[in-house]
């Protein structure tokens, strides 16, 4: 479980294809503290620490991870965000991410305003309900609070330390994220489905 507060950046220094499966080398400043068979989130997709070797780790994504992340799209030097999971003494600054991502988002557009940034991202249609005014998101990992909510795209502000912190930087109109809706969202809906059968 992990909380959408960015602890580092890292840098992708190698990707491995192995049959359906990749393999990356990341390093980062958290890379020396990571031990072998943790969960860290990787721009909000959860992978487990395979090796640690100087300031680099290895993880390994498999094709359903690869289908439905931007994972595919990695390659030496994409920055990706790293987050450890949250401790069970720790507080809960973001919301609960559980690094289980959704599906992928598209930046439709991004936007300074004197100071901080807005950013549109479109999502497919069949997660609308999922998302709602004022809510929570995880966006690359990083939690977010969506506005300007219509039925396929949303609205996001972001602060200075955040756009200097993260990865959300480098998005540009037409980049790809990875979404993650919010946890308590997606039990209610659950639960209201099975009401109806």
């Amino acid at each position: 479980m992990f909380t959408g507060i960015i602890e580092a950046t890292g840098t992708v220094k190698e990707v491995i294809s192995n049959g359906s499966n990749k393999t990356f080398w990341i390093e980062s400043t958290l890379s020396p503290e990571l031990k072998i068979d943790q969960s860290v989130s990787h721009s909000g997709v959860c992978l487990t620490v395979e090796e640690t070797r100087d300031n680099s780790h290895r993880v390994t994504a498999i094709d359903e991870t690869l289908q439905k992340t931007d994972l595919g799209k990695w390659a030496a030097g994409s920055l990706v965000n790293i987050e450890r999971c949250l401790p069970v003494n720790g507080r809960l600054d973001g919301h609960f991410v559980q690094g289980h991502v959704d599906t992928t988002g598209t930046c439709l557009k991004r936007k300074e305003k004197e100071g901080s940034w807005e950013f549109e991202f479109g999502f497919p249609a069949q997660f609308a309900e999922l998302i709602i005014e004022k809510g929570s998101i995880a966006v690359n990992g990083i939690s977010l609070t969506v506005f300007n909510v219509k039925k396929k795209s949303f609205t996001v502000a972001i602060i200075p330390f955040t756009f200097e912190h993260t990865n959300i930087h480098t998005i540009h109109k037409g980049d790809t994220v990875n979404l993650e809706f919010d946890l308590l969202g997606k039990y209610l809906l659950r639960r209201l489905s099975l009401k109806e059968k």
